[in-house]
């Protein structure tokens, strides 16, 4: 038995050796070198004093945590019913489905920047047709707006949400339908009642994992506004490879924001989940 156990750690060992070089000692880095002043005063709290005084860093904080609601609320409706017509498909209805997650959700940075320019941008394809037939919406449309970028977060959410969502279905049983139906209840009032709370612990951990990717998320935004529009990712990059000077401080004190927002969402979505595996249904 131990000789097994050593094998296994054995085998974990480079695993384990990865994260201690890529992941661990990179955010140790980060943590240090974010109370250090980047004027070369030692230790201090400056650069988070930057961030929470200067107008640029709150509204990077504000624009990302908009954006990411916004993204992962648009991205998690969406991606259920997605994963609610999977779950009720079959046979090559549902492979055809899957395969076509796989395939949008790998399309994202600047190859889906340069497709929303074709389609939305000033001169796009979408827009002119919105001229041509008088649909302000399209004719009126600015893509490279803090809401055309949700838009194009939404897109890049939608793929992910799905595939994590899907195997969630496979917890709602017949019965529970069954017996709904026997008591009057129409299929509305399944999943409002028994569907969405049994899944919402899915649901949540999906929402946070969508929240973080949207909150760190950097190619696609950066190929379509460059640093037009302030955003955590953005900052943290030209904190790192400035024109003028790199500021490795700051970049690291708004990558520890980052960070924090992250664990905050995990944790509230944590609490929910907990609320939820243990009955409760404020639906």
């Amino acid at each position: 038995m131990n000789k097994k156990k050593n094998i296994y750690l054995m085998a974990l060992l480079p695993f384990l050796v990865v994260a201690l070089l890529y992941e661990i000692v990179p955010l140790l880095m980060v943590i240090r070198n974010s109370f250090q002043s980047d004027t070369g005063a030692g230790i201090s709290l400056e650069n988070y004093q930057t961030i929470a005084e200067k107008l640029l860093y709150q509204k990077a904080v504000f624009n990302s945590i908009r954006i990411s609601l916004i993204s992962s609320l648009g991205g998690i409706v969406v991606a259920f019913l997605g994963a609610k017509a999977i779950a009720e498909s079959k046979g090559k209805i549902a492979n055809l489905f899957m395969t076509i997650l796989n395939m949008v959700s790998n399309f994202a940075g600047v190859p889906l920047a340069f497709a929303y320019m074709v389609l939305l941008g000033n001169a796009g394809f979408m827009v002119h047709v919105g001229q041509k037939l008088g649909i302000s919406a399209l004719a009126d449309f600015d893509l490279y707006t803090s809401d055309g970028m949700s838009m194009i977060y939404i897109y890049f959410q939608i793929p992910l949400a799905t595939l994590l969502l899907v195997p969630a279905f496979a917890g709602i049983r017949k019965e529970w339908k069954e017996a709904v139906a026997l008591l009057g209840g129409k299929e509305g009032i399944f999943w409002r009642k028994v569907g969405i709370p049994v899944l919402m612990p899915e649901i949540l951990g999906t929402f946070s994992v969508l929240f973080a990717n949207a909150l760190a998320a950097y190619a696609t935004v950066y190929a379509l506004m460059m640093n037009n529009i302030s955003l955590l990712p953005i900052q943290i990059a030209g904190s790192y490879v400035g024109e003028v000077k790199t500021r490795p401080g700051l970049g690291g004190a708004l990558s520890v924001v980052m960070m924090v927002l992250m664990c905050l969402m995990i944790l509230v979505t944590n609490c929910l989940s907990r609320h939820f595996r243990k009955g409760g249904n404020p639906l």
